[in-house]
């Protein structure tokens, strides 16, 4: 058997190795390896045993998909030449077949923990913990592959399909049956997990959380593009997402920008996250975010990320241009700032050694950053400001240990309670164009308001409000492409639509208009400075809300180009 044709399976007969493989975010075993048959001895093994569920096996999905796909596909990334920023990524891709090979790790580990979890020799409390976070984590997974791919086969049982021998055999299942079997995966988790949990964990109101947004892309699966959502669907999302608002204790925090602080990652704001570490024990458990997206220069060890812009299109949607004189750009919403970086930005948290980051002078001053490029290289004026700890320094103040290239250990925020929030609101929105409900204007004024301190509570709120606010709330971190994939659910047209409006490509000009005013201290726009319109507009079908199968799964099981099936899953399936 080869490995590749394994894919959907064999990562979980490793997963002995792979517990052992991060430093655990919270508590280590005293054991400096085990392998099956010496651990799940005690509470302590038992607990620890989910760790990897919280970092490794989704490492190539952030490095290769997280942005590419959500951001970089619905438009809030510019990468010139991308076949993500072109909407035509195919099943050669490499950063497709990481995705892909990195969500079914994820499955493959999750079930192989859960089934070992079951004759786990710990207290009934911490055995069932143990396994609700694996099936929170399975559903994930599942949430994923089913809007980045559609319809894909169900692994539910790694071990007993390999030794079945069926594993170059699945079929595809209906996207709605997924659904329901991720809505039957978290129902389980939420009966397992506690209502608290140790910080950074899942907990049942996390669980809660993800189904209630599960719920809400399901509400469309079915639609057949007329428009209207199953009306039950977002009921469930509306009372789940009410559940967790009303009765978990969260809240949001109150100032957005501390959210993304490596001292804030185990907030009680972030539900689901990817909780990394530079401990050396394995590069994979450590965040390679600040890589990949920061500018060269950025932090002590290399980064690459000068060219991948934030889109003129985000820009827009904050009400900002890179035209605009910083000391008159408009500053009301807090988002934009902690979003991206843009001329006359500084940050007092980044570069503490150097007395704060300075936007401008990273880019102009080589004595200030050597490691710099010369200049602005960024086609839209702005940079990525998100997924950032600052510098080495910064990261051993915030962390006690040293940072590495693409490793750091800043948490990723998977799912927020201000997205859950949102969810809500849109949710008792539903069919309807808007709302004067006072609970559903509540959640969407306080994730507005936190932002912009001016903000008024409106006595209505439309679906195209909360949408946007999804959008700059959320910004950058792997969602926008999903609104549109769920939005393509019910109204495809619509989803079509907004793609083919945004303003996707960059500007002439930035880089001599940056020089000038750093210089000269005067902001001076000449009329080759403005939005390139020559590169034309990608080619916006049904089709692009639907990514293709790596290559080389469909060479091992011919059966995914087949039609899918549809699968009785409460009835097939049992946990």
């Amino acid at each position: 058997m080869k490995i590749s044709t394994l894919k959907y399976f064999a990562v979980g007969a490793m997963v002995g190795f792979s517990l052992t493989s991060c430093e655990d975010f919270l508590d280590r075993p005293n054991e400096d390896s085990y392998n099956d048959g010496n651990y799940f001895q005690n509470d302590t093994q038992t607990k620890v045993s989910v760790n990897t569920l919280y970092n490794s096996p989704w490492y190539d999905f952030l490095s290769r998909g997280y942005y590419k796909i959500p951001e970089v596909m619905s438009g809030n990334l510019l990468m010139g030449g991308s076949s993500y920023a072109n909407l035509n990524v195919n099943g050669s891709d490499e950063d497709i077949k990481s995705t892909s090979a990195s969500l079914w790790a994820v499955n493959a580990q999750a079930n192989t923990i859960y089934n070992r979890l079951k004759t786990a020799n710990a207290s009934a409390s911490v055995k069932a913990t143990a396994m609700g976070e694996a099936l929170a984590w399975k559903a994930m997974a599942y949430f994923y592959l089913v809007r980045i791919f559609g319809e894909v086969p169900i692994v539910h049982d790694n071990s007993s399909e390999i030794a079945g021998g069926d594993y170059n055999n699945k079929y595809k299942v209906k996207s709605a049956d997924l659904y329901e079997y991720i809505v039957m995966t978290l129902e389980k988790a939420i009966e397992l997990l506690p209502e608290s949990n140790d910080p950074g964990r899942i907990d049942r109101w996390a669980a809660k959380g993800l189904l209630a947004k599960v719920y809400l892309a399901k509400s469309g699966i079915n639609a057949g593009g007329n428009g209207q959502r199953d009306a039950a669907d977002l009921a469930k999302a509306a009372e789940l997402a009410k559940d967790v608002i009303d009765n978990s204790g969260k809240a949001l925090m109150p100032n957005y920008a501390d959210i993304f602080k490596g001292e804030n990652d185990l907030c009680a704001e972030s539900l689901f996250g990817w909780r990394w570490t530079a401990e050396q024990n394995n590069y994979t458990c450590g965040n390679c975010l600040t890589s990949e997206l920061g500018m060269s220069g950025f932090e002590s060890y290399q980064c690459w990320g000068d060219w991948v812009a934030p889109s003129t299109d985000l820009q827009d949607a904050f009400g900002v241009s890179p035209l605009d004189n910083p000391t008159q750009r408009p500053a009301s919403d807090t988002r934009r700032k902690a979003t991206m970086m843009m001329a006359g930005d500084k940050y007092d948290y980044w570069w503490q050694d150097k007395n704060g980051f300075d936007y401008l002078k990273f880019l102009h001053d080589k004595e200030y950053a050597p490691g710099s490029n010369q200049g602005l290289q960024s086609g839209t004026g702005a940079n990525i400001a998100k997924h950032l700890y600052g510098n080495t320094n910064d990261h051993i103040k915030t962390f006690g240990i040293s940072s590495y290239k693409q490793c750091s250990s800043l948490s990723t925020h998977v799912l927020r309670l201000a997205d859950v929030y949102l969810v809500y609101a849109e949710a008792v929105i539903g069919n309807n164009g808007s709302t004067t409900d006072a609970s559903a204007i509540d959640a969407y004024y306080q994730v507005r308001h936190r932002a912009i301190s001016s903000y008024e509570r409106p006595a209505v709120i439309t679906l195209d409000q909360v949408l946007k606010e999804r959008r700059l709330e959320l910004a950058l971190e792997g969602d926008y492409w999903f609104d549109l994939v769920r939005m393509s659910y019910y109204d495809v047209q619509k989803a079509m639509d907004i793609l083919n409006n945004q303003r996707r490509n960059g500007y002439y000009g930035l880089a001599d208009l940056y020089k000038g005013y750093y210089d000269n201290n005067q902001w001076t726009v000449t009329e080759d400075m403005k939005y390139e319109t020559d590169t034309p507009k990608p080619n916006v079908t049904e089709d692009v809300f639907t990514l293709p199968f790596p290559d080389e799964d469909v060479v091992y099981n011919p059966h995914l180009l087949e039609d899918a099936v549809n699968v009785d899953v409460r009835t097939e399936f049992a946990y």
